[in-house]
């Protein structure tokens, strides 16, 4: 922002009554000199593009980010967290230190412990254990930073997904992508710095909140994309509009926010001057590169991906395509992890083989994709839920059928590739149960400040200031942790 307009912004009343005095002496003054000797004050002019591409304060070694989240939250114990010892023990009541003192969403009393029914396998040259349920990750494990030391401060979907995104539990707070987009802008000028694309039908646990700017200015928010029909809502010229006429009302439009801006000093006033023009420019570039299509029959096939078809296979390829083009930040939603087994959907044998195969190939095919093209080095990919879940059987589905999982905050496991990541690399442990984190304990607030030193920033540094103190992402916690560093 221009810090004069944000010092504007910015003034209270002590400062007002605190300038007062040498204000009166300035208009005394003027009246001794004389009127001849002054001059008119130059208006400030409004701010540059918020959006233009700006340089780290630190080294970098990730550009631009992906991030795949499993709305729901995945059983890491199925996927990626091989448990001989719960196997052992399965259907055996849960050791009473394990549950003590402890809270479960749809879980009380003395659950038993549930052993995975899927097969592992040694994966690539670092020898990764990775489920059955994922064979195609099998084939780039060497490429994989897998954290199985995760845990949360909380155990409900929205407020733990806002958590992971925005650092706080309560909606408000800018997220990921909008600190990332307000640190350093977008290296394409015609479209949005950071993109949202959402696949399952539903909108994430948190709402727009996880990809929101909360306090930050709108231009930071995230802009959601559709892979059918219109790729942005509201974007095309109305029918009788055509694009000359359009350009015509934005440059009017334009010099009256100016105006507005010079005069008033409001940010979100220069927000709306270039949300306007990013809109129209939007125009012309959003439908080549949302169009898929014009992708080769092989790279579809790689990613499963099918034109016109709202999925993950799709958003995954599209990932790809923006940050090829310079988007600065891509956000995946994918709905349907939710594993309580209470249909055949959640359960964690053929359910979880079903949902699986709709993530695993195109993620797979998304790192390779970007290897390929040169862009993994310098991409950083993320693939997370909002939790874990628990080592026992969900309370309400215990008695049947549908073998289940709760919710579970303490221990979790999430993967990165590229970036700068370590790759082929296993960090932390989880006890012999999967119960608590056995080492190398990773919170989602030093997942957050280990991102964002990858992109080349100090986090307690990148703030803003909002209702008198200065806000960051990972709030007045977190630490980069080093180990997950190539």
């Amino acid at each position: 922002m221009d810090p004069f307009l944000e010092h504007r912004l910015l003034a209270t009343r002590r400062h007002l009554l605190g300038t007062m005095a040498g204000g009166i002496g300035a208009i005394a003054m003027h009246d001794l000199l004389g009127a001849a000797t002054s001059a008119p004050l130059a208006a400030p002019h409004p701010a540059a593009d918020p959006l233009a591409a700006r340089l780290p304060p630190l080294p970098a070694r990730a550009k631009r980010m992906i991030v795949i989240h499993l709305t729901g939250s995945p059983p890491h114990l199925d996927l990626y967290d091989h448990k001989p010892e719960l196997v052992k023990h399965d259907g055996e009541e849960c050791p009473a230190e394990t549950i003590a003192g402890k809270k479960f969403a749809f879980t009380s009393g003395t659950p038993r412990l549930l052993g995975t029914p899927r097969r592992w396998v040694r994966c690539g040259e670092s020898g990764m254990e990775l489920s059955d349920a994922i064979p195609n990750l099998h084939r780039v494990a060497d490429r994989l930073c897998l954290v199985r030391s995760m845990f949360t401060d909380q155990f409900n979907h929205a407020p733990a997904e806002l958590m992971v995104y925005t650092g706080s539990p309560r909606a408000g707070r800018p997220s990921l992508g909008s600190w990332v987009t307000y640190g350093l802008g977008s290296e394409n000028a015609d479209l949005p710095g950071f993109v949202v694309l959402i696949s399952s039908g539903v909108q994430p646990n948190g709402g727009t909140s996880s990809f929101g700017s909360g306090f930050l200015p709108s231009v930071y928010q995230g802009v959601q994309c559709r892979s059918k029909g219109d790729p942005v809502l509201y974007v095309s010229d109305p029918p009788g509009m055509d694009r000359a006429m359009r350009r015509r009302s934005l440059d009017a439009l334009r010099d009256l926010n100016e105006l507005q801006a010079r005069a008033l000093g409001n940010p979100e006033t220069v927000t709306r001057i270039a949300q306007y023009e990013l809109a129209f420019r939007m125009q012309a570039s959003v439908p080549d590169v949302m169009d898929i299509a014009r992708e080769p029959a092989h790279v579809l096939a790689a990613y499963g991906a099918k034109p016109g078809s709202p999925s993950l296979a799709n958003n995954c390829l599209l990932a790809r395509r923006l940050v090829e083009r310079g988007v600065r930040f891509v956000h995946l939603f994918d709905w349907g992890w939710d594993f309580h087994g209470t249909n055949p959907a959640e359960d964690i044998r053929d359910g979880l083989t079903r949902k699986a195969a709709t993530f695993d190939k195109p993620a797979a095919a998304l790192i390779e994709d970007l290897e390929q093209r040169g862009l993994l080095a310098d991409t950083l990919v993320l693939c997370t839920g909002e939790f874990g879940r628990t080592p026992f059987r969900e309370g309400r589905t215990a008695k049947g059928d549908i073998l289940g999982r709760d919710h579970y905050p303490d221990c979790y496991s999430i993967w990165m590739a590229g970036g700068g990541v370590k790759p082929g690399h296993v960090h932390g442990a989880s006890d012999d149960l999967g119960f608590k984190v056995a080492s190398d304990m990773v919170h989602i607030h030093d997942l957050q400040a280990t991102i964002l030193h990858l992109l080349g920033f100090d986090h307690t540094k990148l703030t803003r200031r909002f209702q008198g103190r200065d806000f960051r992402l990972t709030d007045v916690h977190g630490r980069v942790v080093d180990a997950l560093l190539a």
